[in-house]
């Protein structure tokens, strides 16, 4: 029975789901194998049995510690890992698999991300053009074409209308890779199904892991995961959901502890981490003698009068209180009197105005009208606007002089 035939149940169930539920679908790509959303791989892990029509083994621990413990012949068969990116499988993990791998075994790795440690071991590089979209709404937009290079499906063109990076292989080896499938980006077909033939076993990569999920295996996308499979060999599969770490391989934190190990395993390196050791070691020497504190520069204490009387004056402007501000303009002008001329300004009288001209320089008649509207704006209870920019300026023309 096909792949297709055995998918139909589960048409209902999500087709129900969206139905009653779209508020609360959740659209991030997590390809977990028992998440029922639309990018879980809740049907194929399911159908995987019936696909494959042979035993296939749900790795309820780490790969490396499967091999290691339970598998004692050279032969297990078809490894299997659908994920973003394969975070269980760390470099230790992939060296012991491909091991088997080269025993004639077959591993089908479909990630978004495939790490350094497998790209330089296998020697092939990835580009992905949409390497920073991750949230739903980036990926809905990403629409794709995928083919494959079987005379068998040559002539099929596969369309996806969302969460298709443009992520492909842009180098390998060619003397051990071939090319299965291809993805188009921008009018042109790019590889982003690989296969590379490692001792008598041989490693299946592609760069879409989406048309796994529930999404795609609905409504006759199906088929292109249905025609991937097919290119897998005949035999058991271990299916890995990357649920558990190695117990084997050291924690992360000791593997970055052992950079220095690193250095010492090449000559070149070792030499550098000398001679930068010895260096940093003549600096602290050299540096050791006591040095002289800088010491800080005091600045001044500003006059901040100038900038208080701004303020005050901003407010008594913004609250239009002009016969506060005309007070205090008289008030100031008496003051600068009595200071710079050591004239009594208790009765403002014709005396007092003939002594302030004859001290101050001015015009016998322009200081009586400067005085004479003192006078009369020291019995309004109101003043206007234009009247305090006239006396402001009459007093700057009397102090000018």
């Amino acid at each position: 029975m096909s792949f297709i035939n055995h998918i139909k149940p589960y048409l209902f169930l999500i087709i129900l789901c969206s139905l009653t539920s779209c508020n609360k679908t959740d659209w991030h790509e997590n390809f977990k194998e028992k998440n029922k959303s639309p990018f879980g791989t809740y049907i194929v892990y399911n159908e995987a049995d019936n696909l494959f029509d042979t035993d296939v083994h749900y790795l309820e621990e780490n790969i490396y510690d499967y091999l290691f413990e339970h598998v004692k012949e050279d032969n297990f068969g078809n490894y299997i890992c659908i994920k973003s990116e394969a975070t269980k499988l760390d470099p230790d993990g992939e060296d012991y698999l491909l091991d088997y791998v080269k025993r004639g075994n077959s591993v089908f790795l479909s990630l978004n991300y495939f790490d350094n440690h497998l790209k330089d071991t296998l020697k092939f590089t990835t580009k992905n053009l949409n390497e920073y979209a991750s949230t739903p709404e980036d990926l809905k937009v990403l629409k794709g074409k995928l083919y494959l290079e079987d005379e068998a499906f040559k002539t099929d063109t596969f369309q996806f209308d969302r969460n298709i990076r443009k992520h492909y292989f842009d180098t390998y080896n060619t003397n051990t890779t071939i090319v299965l499938g291809t993805l188009e980006v921008d009018g042109k077909k790019q590889p982003n199904f690989i296969k590379v033939y490692y001792g008598e076993g041989a490693i299946y990569l592609h760069t879409n892991p989406v048309v796994f999920t529930n999404f795609n295996m609905i409504n006759g996308r199906e088929t292109y995961a249905e025609h991937l499979f097919s290119y897998i060999p005949f035999g058991d599969i271990l299916w890995d959901p990357q649920i558990k770490s190695s117990q084997y391989s050291p924690p992360k934190a000791d593997n970055q502890a052992s950079i220095f190990k690193f250095f010492l395993q090449h000559e070149t390196l070792s030499w550098f981490l000398a001679v930068s050791s010895i260096g940093l070691l003549l600096f602290m020497l050299f540096n050791a003698r006591r040095k002289q504190r800088a010491i800080p520069i005091i600045k001044p204490l500003q006059n901040s009068t100038i900038e208080f009387a701004q303020t005050i004056s901003n407010l008594y402007l913004k609250e239009k209180d002009h016969k506060n501000l005309v007070d205090k303009k008289i008030a100031y002008f008496l003051e600068k009197v009595r200071e710079n001329y050591l004239i009594n300004t208790t009765n403002l009288n014709s005396q007092f105005i003939q002594n302030l001209a004859l001290k101050s320089n001015n015009e016998l008649q322009s200081t009586k009208y400067l005085i004479n509207t003192i006078i009369d704006l020291n019995k309004k209870h109101e003043c206007s606007e234009n009247e305090l920019i006239t006396l402001n300026k009459m007093i700057e023309n009397f102090f000018n002089k």
